[in-house]
């Protein structure tokens, strides 16, 4: 067989193996990268021998795996919007900076203990190991449906640090190889690299969104045409960054895409949607390249000291670094502990550390093993069994939140979502018409795009752990299905359906489902303006900061306690108004006793201390 043919049918290998293992990853709700690496070292020459990553040649290799890290990373970062940061903000930077040193010193202190390296090996290990990029936290968000808050903390740190790490990495190389041995070495080139590709990707995504902001894009292709632009974009910061310093490219495709992800730009989901194709595709072929070029040598040769170093890394710094980074967020201790149990690397620092190797192996091969042997180790055991077992993980630690199904992205759903979303709970939207879908996503909201009397488009939204459904549609038809399959199909708890003619009322109570009826709704309306204006004008202000809430208790500590002596514990603003047991309501006096299972009616002036009120009363 001819090298073209060998080639050839290497790379029809890789990339079949690579589907194969999205396929069986979405099957079992498993993150691929996992089946990917074993895939790789299965296929490699230390195993069936089908793949051998020297036919590509050093530079080759070195060039295929450097465009495509820079187009996995530039996805990521496209999807890392302002609103996205927010949600996490103060936890994302205690992550990006506290735990980033956590690891980095930590690590470095495992290797040279563990292994007696000298420090400079010791740090650009521990440097490698900063990076838990978007190729493994994202796959892993997809299957493990957590708070937004969790989601957007892992992801915006998996992306800076990935940048983080590449560069910080070949700046501790040049300290490692260079003749002069000044430590300042690391800080010059760490610093001029993060600016060249800063500079450099402002540059790039700025100029191209503007671009595409200007160019006639409402022909047939103009989705195909912004598609390829923006891509070519990822290339070219990529290119060029690399070009001027090595590995400031991966800063620049990540700043591109940040840029370029916020600026507004046309045809966003067409773009998103190719991109991630694109990403699946090259991240399948890097990773089963990379897995065969492992040397099980260099694993053997780690001995118990390598996993003395894995435990260390993910037992102990990971948990410690998340804790210290997280003191005084947001998050929950249980969304604390489940951050801390996800480290998994990625194609970063697997991409780099066997770069580094091949150059490292002739003149200290001591070095070389301890680098990718450590390296390639921490990632298959985090991939493995962080990436295997975190949904496990979520459900053990009770992190999953019921979220809220509104079927109809109309006014009525759009207006439904900004005021479930304001108490901090999570919200998916479902409506078939693409335009609507496109003005919701743009607007902030997570949705759906399908038709929602399909049981499996309701089964994607996550009606499986839905708590509450709403059909708000105009199409009574399409309301009573949709309430038909989520008490029959997927047993929500509270369904409420929108009844747009008053006749049709009858077959929604047939159902047992809450109904709304549009014309007594108006009239109800009408009532409460005239009865009770100050509350009506209080509930109808969309510019108000407080909400009414209903909460189960289930906090043991405020069970057989007063009314009285429960408000002290509740935030200022808060106030129980009403409380429901087995059916009957009542307004209670300070004298009254709560029992477990109560549904407490609470009236707060903020959303914040309604937030707050929720989880004290449900104990998180």
């Amino acid at each position: 067989m001819s090298e073209a043919a060998s080639l050839i049918g290497a790379v029809a290998l890789v990339v079949s193996l690579g589907v194969t293992a999205q396929l069986v990853g979405d099957w079992l709700k498993i993150p691929s990268v996992a089946f990917l690496l074993v895939a790789g070292v299965l296929v490699g020459p230390q195993a069936l021998g089908l793949v051998d990553p020297a036919m590509f040649g050093q530079t080759g290799l070195q060039a295929i795996v450097g465009l495509s890290v820079g187009i996995i990373v530039f996805e990521g970062a496209y999807h890392l919007t302002v609103e996205r940061v927010r949600e996490a903000s103060r936890e994302a930077l205690g992550l990006v900076t506290v735990g980033a040193f956590v690891s980095l010193a930590g690590t470095a202190v495992a290797v040279r203990v563990v292994f007696g390296t000298g420090w400079p090996v010791a740090v650009l290990v521990g440097s490698l190991l900063i990076a838990t990029g978007p190729t493994v936290i994202t796959p892993i968000m997809q299957v493990v449906p957590v708070r937004d808050r969790v989601a957007a903390a892992l992801e915006t740190e998996g992306i800076i640090n990935d940048v983080i790490a590449a560069i910080l990495a070949v700046a501790t190389f040049e300290f490692v190889v260079a003749s002069r041995s000044s430590p300042l070495v690391v800080v010059e080139a760490f610093v001029a690299r993060l600016l060249v590709g800063v500079a450099v990707g402002v540059l790039v995504g700025g100029g191209v969104a503007a671009l595409l902001k200007r160019m006639n894009l409402s022909t047939g292709n103009a989705p195909q045409n912004a598609r390829v632009v923006v891509l070519t974009a990822a290339l070219i910061a990529y290119a060029v960054g690399s070009s001027l310093l090595s590995e400031a490219g991966i800063a620049a495709a990540a700043v591109a895409g940040i840029v370029m992800g916020n600026a507004d730009i046309p045809h966003e989901e067409d773009i998103a949607d190719f991109k991630g194709g694109i990403t699946l595709f090259v991240l399948s072929f890097v990773f089963v390249v990379l897995a065969a070029q492992l040397s099980l040598d260099d694993l053997r040769a780690l001995g118990i000291g390598g996993l003395v170093v894995v435990i260390v890394v993910v037992a102990l710094l990971r948990p410690l670094g998340v804790f210290l980074s997280t003191l005084g967020g947001r998050l929950t201790l249980r969304e604390r502990a489940f951050v801390g149990a996800m480290g998994p690397r990625g194609i970063v620092p697997a991409s780099v550390a066997t770069l580094f190797a091949i150059e490292l192996r002739p003149d200290d091969p001591a070095a070389a093993t301890v680098l990718v042997g450590t390296v390639f180790l921490v990632i298959f055991a985090t991939v493995m069994f962080q990436g295997g077992l975190a949904r496990h993980f979520a459900q053990a630690l009770d992190i999953l939140p019921m979220q809220t199904l509104i079927v109809g992205a109309g006014r009525v759903g759009r207006e439904l979502a900004t005021r479930y979303e304001s108490r901090g709970e999570e919200v998916v939207l479902i409506d078939k018409d693409p335009d609507t879908v496109e003005r919701v996503r743009a607007d902030g909201h997570r949705v759906v795009s399908g038709d929602a009397t399909d049981a499996a488009v309701l089964d994607r939204a996550g009606a499986d752990r839905a708590g509450v459904v709403v059909a708000a549609t105009a199409d009574d038809d399409v309301n009573l299905l949709v309430a038909q399959l989520a008490t029959t199909r997927f047993d929500v708890d509270t369904v409420v359906a929108r009844a747009n003619q008053p006749d049709n009322v009858a077959a929604f109570e047939d159902l047992d489902v809450e109904t709304i009826s549009a014309g007594f709704a108006v009239a109800d309306a009408i009532d409460d303006a005239v009865e009770r204006p100050a509350l009506a004008r209080w509930l109808a202000d969309s510019a108000r900061t407080g909400d009414v809430l209903e909460v189960e208790l289930t906090n043991e500590t405020l069970v057989d306690r007063t009314v009285g002596s429960a408000v002290d514990e509740l935030p200022d603003g808060c106030l129980v108004a009403m409380v429901s047991r087995n059916g009957d309501d009542r307004v209670p006096d300070s004298d009254f006793r709560l029992d477990d299972g109560d549904h407490l009616t609470l009236v707060c002036e903020t959303n914040e201390a309604m937030q707050d009120a929720r989880s004290l009363c449900r104990g998180e």
